[in-house]
């Protein structure tokens, strides 16, 4: 291992004593430099890029940041006035130049390197002069050592003036690696090990049409990837590349970084990773190749942490708007049980928390389903689906039809009061009911830990997943186990009596707001057909006091009564339902502003990977916004700290550019993306820096304008 890596040193110093010997023959330079700025006048605290414009001549180049198995890189020492500073070099994706056992990574014919110079807040006004030396090795068959010095003048003052070379800077962006979508990609070990050799697998989902795939390494001291790529046979959608690691001193690393190169014909686009081996830089293809060994997870963080997460999230959820109505019977419940039987109450108990159990079981079927069709899953996911909209709105109505007494459960009773009545009634039935209403309604919801907790079952095996389902719907039974396994401590609540009645009425208005929730998250689908639902909804109340008043209370039924009722359902399901509303066929309808967000204070646009792009280019800090109308978590934040005064104030003055990604509909796209930063689903809020070498700040779950401005204010450094 020392060998190799003295051999390269050896070479190295070869290559720079034939490059000694040709300058003193007085070779002329075969690379040609200008220095160009991005503006002819800044203000103090903004940030101009310089490029350095190389023309090399034809047959020659130049190298990238990491050289290969011989050469070395270009590199900038500057002389900056008081005030600036410069930041690191931008370098333009490569080519790949394979000659014999040697692989070299070089720029040929034009390359702009980019490098962001940061004006302070205190720099002084005026004309300065930004200059700096270049140092280059140009080859062709021999190598020539070449340097120069070049200037540029710039003008602080009270204006950002675009230069004439603005449009060229940004063209040279858009080369940069990084500047576009990013890869939901993996690593791993692959293959025996030798001593001081081992294989690395790398896989990605390609995000566009492409004739072939190459990974490029960033250069490190220890360790060599070397140049050879191996392509391998993967599933449509998927790269799968097969590279050689050796190592010169220490342990394997457990860290690469690159850029993963996606080619069609002549157009090549680069993405940059920093990946931990093992493990997935946002989310993985799901397949039995990329199983985490036992005990960690693929995002590196022990599974009994994950697992931890997902229990407190599932915890937490029962204090969210979204489960309250459900917490309010149970409550009322719990009162009913006080003076009853402890071991009676304790299966009580543990039939609500198997309600729950059944029900996240069920969702994590769902999701390993969905993902074995090769499709994705996220949370809250079956919000987006016009037709379980339209079920869960009836389902709940029925239920606080039931809690206002239009109609009881009875030992005769058919599907339409056994569905709406089960919520309230205190059997072990209705236990269980609880249990499976309350997950259905906490899906919109995502609470704090839920979210990396869930971002990360989406992204693994089905064992995992159904794990981490269940430490979630543990975490929201837990708090009603405890309790129903504890009987004494129920001592504290009031003793039943005809109060309960006029409780369980009041428990119905929370139901029935939850039922107008639902019914406004149809229109996102059904437009203006949505008022059918809400006119279906009065002739099933209709229907439901019928039932009650004529049948349940005619003392042992009436027959006109059931007749009655089944022609109400009947005409009102086939001539509402069906023939206006059309609920199960639904069709795409125009595009979906997001949570009336076109109407507030902020002028938000459609996030799309570009958008962040050609933002980026322009060093213009970004505010994204994952948001969908059935998420109200996300409402909240919206309310609570994004549209607050201050926030909205801060923006503006920063020229923050707002983008959208609308989840209401859950498009593919932006679900992509929601797993990239290891979310199953919304909400998720990004800031990203006007630097566009940094990394985007993600925010909790649950906002406050505090959290907000200071994440605005670090990402105008």
């Amino acid at each position: 291992m020392v060998t190799v890596k003295m051999n390269r040193m050896w070479m190295r110093l070869w290559i720079l004593l034939m490059a000694t010997v040709a300058v003193l023959n007085a070779h002329a330079a075969h690379t040609r430099v200008e220095l160009l700025l991005s503006h002819d006048s800044i203000r103090p605290g903004q940030t101009v890029t310089a490029g350095f414009f190389l023309r090399m001549d034809k047959g020659w180049h130049t190298y990238w940041q990491n050289p290969g198995a011989s050469g070395m890189p270009t590199s900038i020492k500057w002389t900056l006035p008081p005030g600036l500073k410069a930041g690191e070099i931008r370098w333009p994706l490569p080519e790949k130049l394979l000659e014999e056992d040697l692989t070299t990574y070089i720029h040929g014919g034009e390359a702009m390197l980019l490098v962001p110079i940061t004006v302070e807040a205190s720099a002084a006004e005026g004309e300065i002069t930004l200059k700096a030396e270049i140092s280059w090795l140009e080859c062709e068959v021999a190598c020539l050592p070449g340097s120069d010095t070049v200037s540029a003048n710039l003008k602080i003052s009270r204006e950002d003036i675009p230069s004439i070379s603005n449009q060229k800077i940004t063209a040279g962006l858009q080369n940069v690696p990084g500047s576009g979508t990013s890869l939901s990609a993996t690593v791993r070990w692959d293959g025996p090990i030798t001593k001081d050799t081992r294989t690395l697998r790398l896989e990605w989902k390609v995000t566009g049409p492409i004739t072939d795939a190459d990974f490029f390494p960033s250069a490190d001291e220890s360790f060599e990837i070397t140049g050879p790529t191996e392509r391998l046979n993967a599933p449509n959608g998927t790269v799968q590349l097969r590279k050689t690691l050796k190592k010169f001193a220490g342990d394997w690393p457990k860290t690469i970084s690159g850029v993963a190169v996606q080619i069609n014909g002549k157009d090549r686009v680069g993405h940059e990773l920093s990946l931990q081996i093992g493990a997935p830089s946002s989310s993985s293809p799901s397949g039995p190749d990329n199983a985490p060994s036992p005990g960690t997870s693929q995002s590196g963080q022990p599974l009994w942490r994950m697992l931890l997460y997902a229990f407190l999230g599932g915890l937490i959820l029962n204090i969210m708007p979204c489960v309250l109505p459900v917490i309010a019977l149970k409550i009322l419940g719990f009162v009913s049980q006080a003076r009853e039987d402890a071991s009676r109450i304790r299966a009580h108990g543990m039939v609500y928390a198997l309600g729950v159990l059944v029900s996240f079981l069920a969702m994590a079927g769902v999701v390993i389903a969905i993902k074995a069709a090769g499709h994705r899953a996220g949370w809250g996911m079956q919000f987006g689906n016009p037709q379980f909209l339209v079920i869960l709105t009836i389902i709940v109505t029925l239920v606080a039809l039931n809690l206002f007494g239009l109609f009881e459960i009875t030992p005769g009773a058919k599907i339409m009061d056994a569905a709406g009545s089960l919520a309230s009634k205190n059997g072990m039935a209705g236990s269980f009911f609880n249990g499976v209403l309350a997950t259905v309604l906490a899906t919109p919801c995502t609470a704090p830990f839920l979210g990396a907790a869930l971002g990360f079952a989406f992204a693994q095996g089905s064992g995992i997943i159904l794990l981490t389902f269940g430490a979630a719907g543990a975490g929201l039974s837990f708090p009603y186990l405890l309790l129903s396994w504890n009987p004494s401590w129920l001592k504290w609540l009031p003793k039943p009596g005809v109060w309960m009645e006029h409780f369980k009425v009041a428990m119905g208005f929370p139901m029935l707001a939850t039922a107008i929730w639902t019914l406004s998250l149809s229109q996102t689908h059904y437009e203006d057909k949505s008022v059918w639902l809400g006119i279906f909804l009065v002739i099933l109340s209709l229907a439901a006091w019928v039932y009650g008043q004529f049948v349940q209370r005619a003392g042992g039924g009436s027959l006109p009564g059931r007749v009655a009722t089944f022609a109400i359902l009947l005409g009102g399901y086939f001539l509402v339902l069906e023939n206006q509303m059309e609920w199960r066929n639904t069709s795409p309808v125009a595009a979906h502003s997001g949570s009336g967000r076109s109407k507030g204070p902020i002028p938000w646009e459609p996030w799309s990977s570009e958008a962040v792009a050609r933002a980026r280019a322009e060093q213009r800090p970004i505010l994204v916004d994952f948001t969908a109308d059935w998420c109200l978590t996300c409402q909240s934040n919206k309310k609570l700290a994004i549209d607050v005064a201050s926030v909205v104030a801060r923006i503006k003055s920063m020229n923050v550019l707002p983008l959208l990604g609308d989840y209401t509909r859950t498009p593919p796209l932006i679900g992509d993306e929601l797993s990239r930063f290891g979310r199953a689903g919304v909400p998720l809020v990004l800031v990203y820096p006007k630097n566009p070498a940094l990394p985007p700040i993600v925010l909790p779950e649950i906002l406050t304008p505090g959290i907000l401005l200071d994440a605005l204010e670090r990402a105008s450094q």
